[in-house]
């Protein structure tokens, strides 16, 4: 291209200057000022939200969640007003981030499901830091809770991640739950055995102990005729934090003193009776 036949007085300055320059230059202005004091009321908002929600009975984490959620959507919404702004299609760019984010869910699926089901176990709370819980064939203490994993110590001091999901969708039980809880024991005594006498032990042993609560009241109740023995149930209620060490306790009493009292606490076993008279050699070969 030859540009010294090129003629610049042919070039209309003004007119470009006038059409092009002063429009484009004024959006790309406001384009600025529409996200710059978009911001600003993003954080306004947020800042708003949040307090809100910190008057409320919200988990910490949750509020934080929730928080952060509502700044990049009201960021996503100032960004697309300046683009806007600026005479770009936000159709289309809406369009791709549409399409980018189903793509992004169908990959993470199972991320994006222990994530919803974090969001409704620190919502609906069935269960709280130091419950000692049973869940996804795991059982511990819950050291923490995660958007998408719960933390939890097992009683031999094992860190266990369990992901959100597999407790959501399964049975939670919460050992810690409720104030009270029943020991549940079952004592075998030998059919040959005084049967009011090891009740009388084992009441004695049960009412005994400070830690057995009067109300409701403890029970002492011969539950089944086993194959083998004569099944006592022991039912007595205790504070949940005493559960296990009264449990033990009680266990180990009630072992010692059956035994001092000559009762005995039979293993399976089987009598067999045999008819007629046994067979002679000659009968067997």
């Amino acid at each position: 291209m030859d540009l010294s036949s090129f003629d610049l007085s042919k070039i209309d300055l003004e007119k470009i200057f006038v059409e092009y320059v002063i429009p484009w230059g004024t959006n790309f202005i406001f384009a600025i000022a529409i996200f710059l004091i978009g911001s600003l009321v993003a954080k306004w908002v947020v800042r708003l939200v949040g307090k809100a929600l910190g008057k409320s009975k919200l988990d910490v984490m949750l509020i934080g969640f929730l928080t952060n959620i509502l700044r990049w959507v009201l960021l996503l919404v100032v960004i697309i007003a300046a683009l806007d702004q600026l005479r770009v299609d936000t159709t289309s760019f809406i369009a791709i981030l549409g399409a980018a984010g189903l793509a992004v869910g169908l990959a993470l699926k199972d991320s994006l499901q222990n994530f919803a089901s974090g969001v409704l176990l620190i919502l609906f709370r069935p269960f709280r830091i130091g419950d000692f819980i049973e869940a996804a064939s795991t059982a511990g203490v819950v050291e923490e809770i995660k958007i998408f994993s719960t933390m939890l110590r097992t009683p031999d001091n094992r860190e266990v991640i369990v992901p959100n999901g597999d407790i959501y969708s399964g049975n939670i039980v919460n050992n810690n739950a409720k104030e009270n809880r029943r020991i549940d024991l079952v004592i075998g005594i030998g059919y040959d055995d005084d049967l009011r006498e090891a009740k009388k032990i084992l009441e004695g042993i049960v009412t005994s102990d400070d830690r057995v609560l009067e109300d409701p009241a403890p029970l002492i109740a011969v539950g089944e005729l086993g194959a083998s023995s004569v099944d006592i149930l022991v039912r007595p209620w205790v504070k949940t934090s005493d559960f296990f060490s009264t449990k033990c306790d009680l266990t180990e009493r009630i072992k010692l003193a059956l035994d001092d009292a000559g009762i005995s606490i039979p293993y399976p076993q089987m009598d067999l009776h045999i008819n007629g008279e046994a067979p002679t050699k000659e009968e067997v070969s």
